[in-house]
């Protein structure tokens, strides 16, 4: 197992590819604390369970900096340690520029990028402590090259890989690696609502010709969370099918 033993708190993990992630690294050894406001991600937890993994569902929002201070101390004092932070969790509230009101600009930043900061803010005394941590933050291909109708959502994901390279440099002597997974066009709850003649469009845009499934996302999070990333540090992996070529 590649994980074994690991605690690795996943944001987002209700549903999507937070679910994914979730249960990926359950299978692979890791105790997953899943964060999210969804209350799908009891079922999450409870799946992962009955199949003789580790997991516990805990209802707090990223945005809360005192409620995620006091979840992680909980966390590190029951196992001990805090070894992986995935930070998932996300929204969208799309607008073009002139349209876009200053509360969905809000929104997104709060979630997207407030929520990625406090996280990590939160986590890195416990990693330090244990000279040992990995830190994966979703940014997207659209914070590479920018999107129509995202000016809020593109802002967010190219200052997580900002934010990640950062935190390499201040972060790396102490053992702790800091990424970023930069995923294409992915099957998720998130796009159920696009017309099938669109959903087509979209797919031949694409190199490999097919959108993303999320286990197709959650393996990039594997290896970076994984021993086998110890010398990757800083990097944005995109995992588009080759859009961003």
């Amino acid at each position: 197992m590649r994980l074994k033993d690991k605690v690795a708190i996943v944001t987002g993990g209700a549903r999507g590819i937070g679910k994914a992630i979730a249960e990926l690294f359950a299978q692979e050894g890791a105790i997953v604390i899943i964060i999210d406001l969804l209350h799908e991600g009891q079922q999450v937890a409870d799946l992962i369970n009955s199949n003789l993994g580790k997991a516990e569902y805990h209802a707090v929002s990223v945005t809360d900096k005192s409620a995620i201070e006091k979840l992680f101390e909980s966390v590190n004092l029951k196992y001990g340690k805090i070894d992986i932070l995935i930070n998932n969790a996300g929204i969208t509230r799309d607008k073009t520029l002139e349209k876009m009101s200053e509360e969905a600009w809000d929104a997104v930043i709060d979630v997207n990028l407030k929520g990625v900061f406090i996280c990590a803010q939160a986590v890195v005394p416990y990693m330090k402590k244990n000279k040992y941590g990995r830190i994966v933050s979703a940014a997207s291909n659209v914070g590479l090259r920018g999107n129509f109708g995202q000016t809020n959502y593109a802002a967010t994901k190219a200052g997580v890989i900002a934010m990640s390279k950062t935190w390499t440099m201040e972060l790396g002597k102490f053992g702790i690696t800091a990424n970023a997974i930069a995923p294409g066009f992915t099957m998720t709850e998130m796009v159920k609502d696009i017309p099938v003649e669109h959903l087509e469009s979209i797919k031949k845009s694409i190199p490999l010709q097919s959108a993303a499934q999320p286990i197709d996302i959650a393996y990039g999070y594997l290896y970076l969370a994984s021993d086998e990333a110890r010398y990757v540090s800083g990097i944005c992996l995109t995992i588009d099918g080759g859009i961003s070529r």
